[in-house]
């Protein structure tokens, strides 16, 4: 009988004892700063981070002396392209996990047990119309060479080569494109945000696969 117990019981210790040194070594890996002498200066370009509690994004100027981003995700990729946008969302996924969960609840076992052990990537591009600052949606002012930089690294991780396929999304204003990397714990959705930031020079957290990891950096609106 303890024989059997103990078969039960050391694989649900093992998984406790790996998601709790996971959250740990999350913690700790987001508290170290890349880039550290970043400041932010008082003029340039304002772009927002922007979190709902699980996953970033990086939220820019839909046109800009450094790029116009409808050259790269196409306004007739939506349902309706001519709602007047002024920025663009850019984020990355897991591409099951993007595409069969709209909402946290569609989220099933295997799809983010598949996410979690590898799989490919989609980038999302949603676009809005003069976004306001709140708490989930968090402005950083950064220099014109700065955001020339971070255009580079976003476009980078965004872009597979050769004609590029949309795949529907979520509503009206949203797409997803292929993209090129692997999606596994290691490397989420809130890293590729924190490695775009970091690339671009701004000051960010080492290891973030949470999001909590990425918005620490980010400066709350004022009230």
């Amino acid at each position: 009988m303890r024989t059997a117990k103990r078969v039960v019981l050391w694989p649900i210790a093992a998984l406790l004892a790996a998601t709790l040194l996971y959250f740990l070594a999350a913690w700790v890996g987001s508290s170290i700063p890349r880039n550290s002498g970043w400041t932010e200066p008082s003029t340039g370009v304002e772009i927002m981070v922007e979190d709902n509690g699980v996953h970033t994004a990086i939220i820019m100027p839909l046109v800009s002396e450094q790029v116009d981003w409808r050259a790269h995700f196409p306004l007739t990729d939506l349902a309706r392209p001519d709602a007047g946008y002024t920025h663009v969302s850019v984020s990355w996924g897991e591409h099951n996990v993007f595409l069969n969960t709209p909402t946290w609840a569609d989220l099933s076992l295997s799809t983010a047990l598949g996410a979690a052990t590898g799989g490919d990537v989609l980038t999302h591009a949603a676009f809005y119309v003069r976004p306001a600052a709140s708490p989930s949606h968090r402005r950083l002012t950064i220099s014109e060479e700065t955001y020339a930089r971070l255009v580079e690294a976003v476009l980078k991780r965004s872009q597979t080569g050769g004609e590029k396929r949309a795949l529907p999304g979520y509503a009206a204003y949203d797409a997803f494109y292929p993209a090129p990397g692997t999606y596994h714990l290691g490397n989420t959705c809130n890293q590729f945000v924190s490695d775009a930031l970091a690339e671009a020079g701004i000051r960010t957290g080492w290891w973030t696969p949470m999001a909590g990891g990425v918005m620490k950096w980010v400066p709350l609106p004022p009230e």
